[in-house]
């Protein structure tokens, strides 16, 4: 048996997976958010590890026989969460988190010192990323910063406080700018560069390895044996690939969780920074891959549920499953600003073209195609940077509605698909490298793809339309830009 646990944004899901590969039981943990101030988002890193505890009790009195059995544990998690831990290990302030955007000057100021910084770290400098984090808090927080002793992302916390070992991954190592993507280690030149020095990082190890054993207490909190493996794991979007069996160049999925991601498996490490595409390592030794990314995907049909004070799945309902044209509504869903392609924190969400008549349901349906304009942004983003996408897989939240998926290839212009427990994809795969820490089997014989449940390409009936939509759509972005 392997658990896999991804820590989340939103909340906290384990998955206990079978020698099979099957998934035998879920469970999840809701976690909160905190913005003390604008741009800012927060969370306190000791709900990560509680939630987590929660989650696999939970597993344990339902399947005690089960996890008992648990030889290999993975980890995935959001991406690069800023968790700064004092000598004894505590943390030193809450967790500034990957759609946190106070560091935009820090960016400018973090690129002027390291010109080198796009050719390692294979990426700008964005305020999402971890390294500009720390020189806000060594600006605006000096005697914090002066007290920081190890930089942790979200997982690897809680790997910390599940094993006592500091680990982590190539993948998630990725998204701080401190690692030389190409080379796959700490670079002391990109630390330098915010003040921090190599004592300051875990210890790296791949995602498919070995980082650790579970400790004693939770051992036996579980029932389990002795000397059960942690696995390197993986960042969120990684991971997700692992639970696809995305292990070979050119597999891509689109995922639409909180934030969305349009992902490519490349052979080689492949920058894109003028694109504002991602190159990040892989979670398997060899491996890289590209991302467009878009900071509010299912987060903005939250969002959107929030205000009319319903659920998501209450505000989909009334629209069915497919839909005979683009809404008259248009949605920029930049509730959080925005990477893939325009690189802006303060970028602003928007509803334009509401009238009188405007219903629900037309905005509703402008929200989702709002974020999937925002995708086909992202595939031509990757498209430049490595030749054309020809068809996609669905994981995340949003997977659950064949509407959104409907509309995402028509939008995209490519087939979409649905897959078998889309909505655990980050877990799933984190239980795939807790197994392959276990066992050391062949990657390709764990990481196999999931059955698709339904597949959905694009309606020759509304291409056209959906072209025009999206044509003026992009004319938003700039244009609201210019408004104070």
């Amino acid at each position: 048996m392997y658990l896999g646990l991804d820590i989340g944004t939103s909340g906290v899901k384990a998955v206990l997976v079978s020698e099979a590969g099957a998934i035998l039981a879920t469970a999840a943990r809701e976690l909160a958010l905190s913005h003390p101030a604008p741009l800012w988002s927060e969370q306190d890193p000791d709900s990560w590890v509680e939630a987590a505890i929660s989650a696999v009790d939970d597993l344990a009195a339902r399947h005690p026989r089960e996890v008992a059995r648990v030889g290999g544990i993975g980890l995935s998690g959001q991406m690069h969460g800023a968790t700064l831990l004092d000598e004894d290990g505590r943390p030193l302030r809450p967790a500034i988190l990957w759609n946190d955007g106070r560091s935009q000057a820090e960016c400018a100021v973090l690129e002027q010192r390291c010109p080198s910084l796009h050719a390692m770290a294979g990426n700008l400098a964005m305020p999402g990323f971890t390294a500009p984090k720390l020189l806000w808090v060594a600006r605006h927080e000096p005697k914090i910063f002066a007290r920081i002793a190890k930089v942790l992302l979200p997982k690897a916390y809680v790997r910390y406080r599940l094993t006592g070992e500091m680990v982590e991954d190539m993948s998630d190592a990725a998204g701080t700018l401190w690692l030389d993507v190409g080379l796959r280690r700490w670079s002391p030149l990109l630390l330098h560069a915010t003040g921090l020095d190599l004592h300051h990082m875990p210890r790296l190890v791949e995602g498919s390895a070995v980082s650790a054993v579970l400790g004693p207490e939770l051992t036996q909190r579980w029932g389990m044996a002795k000397d059960v493996v942690v696995a390197g794991g993986a960042g969120d979007n990684a991971a997700s690939a692992i639970g696809l069996g995305a292990i070979a160049p050119s597999d891509a999925f689109l995922s639409l969780g909180t934030s969305g991601v349009v992902f490519r498996v490349t052979d080689r490490f492949a920058p894109a920074p003028e694109t504002a595409v991602h190159a990040f390592c892989h979670a398997l030794p060899g491996l890289w891959h590209q991302m467009g990314v878009m900071l509010s995907a299912a987060a903005s049909l939250a969002w959107l549920a929030g205000v009319m004070e319903t659920s998501a799945a209450a505000l989909l309902a009334p629209l069915g499953e497919r839909v005979d044209g683009p809404s008259p509504i248009k949605f920029l869903p930049y509730l959080d600003g925005e990477r893939t392609p325009h690189n802006d924190a303060a970028a602003s969400g928007a509803l334009v073209g509401l009238r009188g008549a405007t219903g629900r349901m037309q905005i509703v349906q402008a929200v989702l195609e709002g974020v999937a304009f925002a995708a086909r942004d992202n595939l031509a983003a990757l498209s430049a940077a490595g030749g054309p996408i020809a068809e996609l897989d669905l994981v995340g939240g949003g997977s659950r509605s064949p509407l959104w998926a409907q509309i995402c290839a028509d939008v995209l212009g490519i087939p979409v698909h649905r897959v078998v427990e889309g909505e655990v994809g980050a877990a799933l795969g984190a239980a795939r490298l807790g197994r392959l820490a276990a066992t050391g089997e062949k990657p390709a014989a764990v990481c196999t793809r999931p059955r698709r449940l339904a597949s959905f390409t694009p309606r020759a009936s509304v291409t056209e339309a959906y072209d025009e939509a999206y044509r003026r759509w992009r004319e938003l972005y700039p244009a609201l830009k210019e408004c104070p």
